[in-house]
């Protein structure tokens, strides 16, 4: 019985290395050029600047993909940028290198086709924890870095290399030193070219016409502590404990192989479908991930929730709110969705409160879904164009804070009128929050007085008429003061509830309504004829990560 379960292990390693060879072996290519700058910065940091020159072979399946392996997983991902041939594109955190830590370009439709060349320029902006005490004198820092390699089975002939070290502001030339041990491999002099560069720094050039794209190549340099942060520079003791963990990782090898199995035939379909339901919530373009600078103010709340891929269930209630506050719009029915449209329409309404009306305005409910997609579409596009040349993580940061201040103003507020009319001031922002139901529930448990137009929105609040054979509903308390006051829990419940109907009822099954809008404004790539990004191979994993006490070498290699 052993024997067989072996075997059929065996077997199906053996299938499944043969499929993965089959497909992968579509991918050939020579990469005739690739240029590093590696820039050790004055916070202790690391940059790297990449320009991958690919010239694709004939008959071979598209680059639609190219993986950056790096250093270790403390970088900072809003601070990558690509773009092909001077033209952006995007980042993925799919990445399927060897190694432990990297990210893949997405060259989208700019993929480089068979028989074309095309260059792919990477910048990482940040890299943390890539300096060590220096073997050789306790008052140096080190730092050791091997750029990305590809597969052997995938890239041929030799690569023009060149790999420059820039060092700290303020390191003088005399002060720098370059490691002398020559890279395992390397065909050219391991004595680099010492200059310095536009900004003054000195500058360390490695430079070989005739290496190539596939051998993991490890240079190093090493300059006085006193230039950077004595905590930026790993301490001998955290070292070693990184090395021990490693140890103790390589020792499971043999368990995380079998469990792999479970992984592969088991994990892996679980963990497609619920990625796959995932991926078509997301619906904002992925361009505005490549980070600009600053703070992109002056969006409204619908705008925000937008750039934060909120639930668009939420997003159409807040531009529902938005349109009855400003009159445009009266509620005739809560379940499902029917609206008496203002005639002529207020001046102030914005170009998606139009759009939102209009689709109300058709006649059919699919047309309505139809049009609301529409409206979507429309709205994130819009936003992805304002959100140009900002970033986006600082500019979601500061709406975040902002709604949070509104729900501390109104946690914070003395008297049950006070905290109402806070609340409608700042109902579509305080609707950012991801607990938003629950919030509003724990927030609102005493008596709650209503907008003046929460009438507009919510039939029920509305005095009924008795005659006519009209039923009556029981009416909200009216203080003196002529505000209507309802029961918290009440008012709450009203509130939540009108994202769950507009949902079920009018745009029907949300991941589908989602989904329908991510596959225009967020298209998933189309796979190339050859069959698709391929992986594996290549310099598995970075011999240098646990092994040197100056080590920071970049984890590639495998493909793509």
């Amino acid at each position: 019985m052993k024997l067989r379960l072996a075997s059929a292990l065996l077997l199906m390693v053996v299938l499944f290395s043969v499929t993965t060879s089959a497909a992968a072996q579509n991918y050939s290519f020579r990469l005739s050029q690739e240029i590093v700058h590696v820039f050790w910065n004055s916070d202790g940091t690391m940059a790297i600047d990449y320009l991958f020159v690919f010239s694709n072979d004939s008959g071979a399946a598209a680059i639609d993909f190219v993986d950056v392996g790096m250093p270790n997983g403390n970088f900072d991902r809003a601070s990558i940028s690509a773009d092909v041939n001077g033209q952006p594109v995007a980042i993925s955190s799919d990445y399927q290198g060897g190694g432990a830590y990297g990210f893949a370009v997405d060259l989208g439709g700019y993929a480089i086709q068979p028989g074309q060349s095309g260059s792919v320029h990477v910048y990482i902006g940040r890299v943390a924890r890539v300096l060590y005490t220096d073997d050789a004198d306790e008052n140096y820092a080190s730092g050791v870095f091997s750029p990305t390699w590809f597969g052997s089975q995938f890239v041929h002939g030799n690569t023009d290399l060149t790999v420059v070290f820039h060092l700290p502001p303020g390191v003088q030339p005399n002060e720098g030193r370059y490691h002398e041990r020559p890279p395992i491999g390397w065909p050219c002099s391991n004595t680099p070219q010492t200059s310095l560069d536009s900004q003054g720094r000195v500058q360390y050039t490695w430079a070989c016409p005739n290496a190539n794209g596939y051998t993991q190549y490890t240079f190093g340099a090493s300059f006085p502590k006193q230039y950077v942060p004595a905590e930026a520079i790993v301490s001998r003791s955290a070292a070693d404990f990184e090395n021990l963990i490693t140890g103790l990782l390589s020792s499971l090898g043999a368990i995380f192989f079998f469990c792999c199995f479970g992984f592969l035939f088991i994990g892996l379909p679980i963990l497609g479908v619920i990625n796959e339901r995932k991926r078509k919530l997301q619906y904002m373009p992925p361009k505005i991930s490549i980070e600009g600078h600053g703070i992109k103010r002056g969006l409204t709340a619908v705008e925000a929730a937008i750039l934060m891929e909120q639930p668009l269930d939420k997003v159409m209630t807040m531009i529902l709110f938005g349109v009855v506050k400003k009159g445009a719009a009266e509620v005739v029915q809560r379940d499902p969705l029917e609206l008496k449209i203002a005639s002529p329409l207020p001046e102030n309404l914005h170009e998606y409160e139009k759009d939102f009306l209009a689709a109300f305005a058709e006649p059919t409910l699919a047309a309505r879904r139809k049009a609301l997609q529409e409206m979507t579409v429309k709205l994130v596009k819009a936003v992805s164009d304002k959100m140009k040349g900002f970033s986006r993580r600082e500019t979601v940061d500061y709406y975040k804070a902002i709604m949070e201040r509104a729900w501390q103003q109104i946690e914070a507020a003395g008297t049950p009128e006070v905290k109402s009319e806070m609340y409608e001031q700042a109902l579509e922002w305080t609707m950012l929050d991801r607990d938003y139901d629950e919030r509003t529930r724990r927030v609102f448990t005493g008596p709650v007085y209503v907008p003046g137009w929460w009438g507009r929105f919510d039939p029920s609040y509305r005095p009924a008429s008795i005659g006519g054979g009209g039923v009556k509903v029981a009416a909200p308390t009216v203080p003196s003061g002529g505000r209507v006051s309802v029961p918290g829990s009440a008012f709450a419940a009203s509130v939540v509830s009108s994202v769950q109907s507009l949902a079920s009822r009018t745009l029907g099954d949300i991941g589908s309504f989602t989904s329908g809008v991510t596959s225009r404004t967020n298209p998933i790539p189309k796979a190339s004829s050859g069959g698709g990004r391929w992986s594996g191979g290549g310099g598995h994993s970075c011999a240098c990560a646990c092994a040197c006490a100056g080590c920071a070498c970049a984890c590639a290699g495998g493909g793509r």
